[in-house]
C-alpha cells in the first residue's frame, strides 16, 4: 500500500481498524514516518457522541478527543511497512490536559510526534489545536500486537459415560 498525501477517509479506513462512528480522524496532510504526523477531525452537530445539556453548546468529550489524537498517532505508527500487519494497542496516557472545550463547526488539527519508537512498543507526544490553539496535549503509550489474536486453546471434551 502506497501512502498518498493528503489521505483522504477512505485511505484511512484502510489503514486503521476502525470504521464509524468510531473512526475520528478525517484526513492526514502531514506524515514524516518514523517522526510526526498531522491528522484533521472536523467536528459536525451530527456527530453522536456530543455532549450537551439543555440550553448548553454541545462539546466534544475530552476522551473523545483523546481517542483521535491516539488514532492519528496509529496511523503514524502504521505508515511504516513492517507494521501494516500489527495492532497498535493502547497501553496509556500521561500528562494529558484538556485547555478549552471543543465544539460543532471546529476543525480540529492533530499532532502525534514519536517520542521512542522500539520495535513492539512506543511513546507518542500529541496535542490537538483549533484555531492555533492547544485544546488537548499529553504522552501516550503504544505496544505493537499481532493483528488477529491468537485462537484459544482447545480444551479436550470428556465423555460422560
Amino acid at each position: 500500500m502506497t501512502l498518498q498525501l493528503p489521505l483522504d477517509y477512505a485511505a484511512i479506513e484502510r489503514i486503521l481498524p476502525h470504521r464509524y462512528p468510531f473512526l475520528l480522524v478525517d484526513r492526514v496532510t502531514e506524515l514524516e514516518p518514523d517522526r510526526r504526523i498531522l491528522g484533521i477531525k472536523n467536528v459536525s452537530q451530527n456527530d453522536r457522541y456530543l455532549w450537551h445539556e439543555a440550553g448548553e453548546r454541545p462539546v466534544l468529550p475530552p476522551t473523545i478527543l483523546t481517542e483521535a489524537i491516539a488514532q492519528v498517532g496509529a496511523i503514524l505508527i502504521l505508515a511504516k511497512p513492517e507494521n501494516r500487519e500489527r495492532l497498535p494497542l493502547f497501553m496509556g496516557i500521561e500528562r494529558v490536559r484538556y485547555r478549552r472545550t471543543v465544539h460543532p463547526g471546529d476543525t480540529v488539527e492533530i499532532e502525534a510526534v514519536v517520542k521512542r519508537l522500539r520495535s513492539r512498543m512506543g511513546i507518542l507526544s500529541g496535542a490537538a489545536r483549533v484555531n492555533g490553539t492547544v485544546v488537548c496535549d499529553g504522552t501516550m503509550t503504544f505496544a505493537l500486537g499481532p493483528k488477529t489474536a491468537p485462537a484459544p486453546a482447545a480444551h479436550p471434551v470428556s465423555a460422560i459415560g
